[in-house]
């Protein structure tokens, strides 16, 4: 496991290294070209942490790269931000806006707006080590991939509680290095990907996905037409853990929403809603049995069980999305 410590980044200027502008065609004969595509919604702090550790990318000449922020805030709050950090970075950076806050149509706005051979996705929040891009793009051409997924670790502001670090929350499987992923094991906080994939507008994200599991649908509708993506472990990126969620009303919020989201694209409905009618019942018999047994058990099933309670409030027509926009 790689230290948090040793790769938290800080807002001073960095030094250029091998971005768009410093590589020339002649020291790139393949003349390959990565744009890194980053969706935003108020985190300016956050964003120009990002930007300033993609100025620090490697690329041992193999690539060039370059930057694709989408703005998914109506008032545009990342505007300013971009233009300072401009014009004293080596990066070229294309600002759009996104006025509809929708996770999918960003990501859709920031494919439309990419250049290049392949296309790269890294959330606002998160920082990468100084190899990311080239671990993914070499992977993605040592394994004949039509994309490429890597880790994302949790880089925690403060200590989280005993109870998350048990359950797990934060941190999510890793696989081997060329090992072929399903859908249900892909995640977009960092991927690369073949940008022909998406010449094809059928492809891209599904709108009707506005806050959450875009990813995972994006991924299952390409592997079903054959195409493969696989594991990077080497391409390791962090995400930043703020105050708010190590928190129990986090969580909770959290399944509620996932579980209403996951039942209104269910394919079979019925099924899905007497499983949570059963999985609520037993779970709540248990809390206090798992209670006894730890605090950790009795908050992993108490987030389960929020998972399935969102299932059925979804079924009676309250739609969580309406009412929890900040998570």
């Amino acid at each position: 496991m790689l230290s948090m410590g040793s790769h938290r980044l800080t807002t001073r200027p960095m030094r250029q290294r091998h971005s768009i502008k410093s590589v020339s065609e002649d020291t790139n004969p393949g003349n390959m070209h990565i744009c890194v595509c980053i969706c935003t919604f108020r985190r300016p702090r956050f964003l120009t942490r990002l930007l300033e550790a993609l100025e620090k990318q490697q690329t041992e000449n193999a690539f060039t790269y370059s930057v694709v922020v989408v703005d998914n805030d109506a008032e545009q709050s990342a505007k300013q931000p971009i233009e300072d950090l401009s014009r004293r970075s080596p990066l070229q950076i294309t600002y759009c806006n996104e006025p509809h806050q929708n996770i999918a149509l960003a990501r859709n706005m920031a494919l439309r707006k990419a250049c290049g051979h392949f296309v790269a996705f890294i959330d606002d929040d998160e920082f990468p080590i100084e190899t990311w891009l080239l671990k993914l793009h070499r992977a993605c051409l040592d394994f004949g991939a039509d994309g490429v997924l890597g880790p994302v670790e949790p880089d925690f502001e403060a200590e989280p509680p005993n109870w998350i670090l048990k359950v797990g929350l934060f941190h999510h499987p890793r696989y081997w290095t060329g090992y072929v992923l399903d859908w249900n094991e892909t995640r977009s906080g960092n991927f690369l990907l073949n940008r022909g994939l998406i010449d094809d507008e059928r492809n891209l994200f599904d709108p009707a996905f506005s806050m959450h599991g875009e990813d995972k649908n994006f991924f299952q509708r390409l592997m079903q037409k054959g195409h493969k993506f696989v594991w990077c472990d080497e391409a390791v990126a962090f995400e930043t853990q703020p105050t708010n969620r190590l928190t129990r009303k986090y969580h909770l919020r959290r399944g509620l929403l996932r579980g209403s989201i996951a039942y209104t694209h269910a394919p079979r409905k019925l099924p899905a809603l007497l499983t949570s009618c059963t999985a609520v019942c037993l779970y709540t018999l248990a809390l206090p049995f798992l209670q006894i047994s730890g605090h950790h058990n009795f908050m992993k099933y108490l987030i389960k069980n929020c998972d399935h309670a969102g299932k059925i409030l979804a079924f009676l027509g309250y739609k969580i999305e309406d009412h929890l926009k900040s998570l």
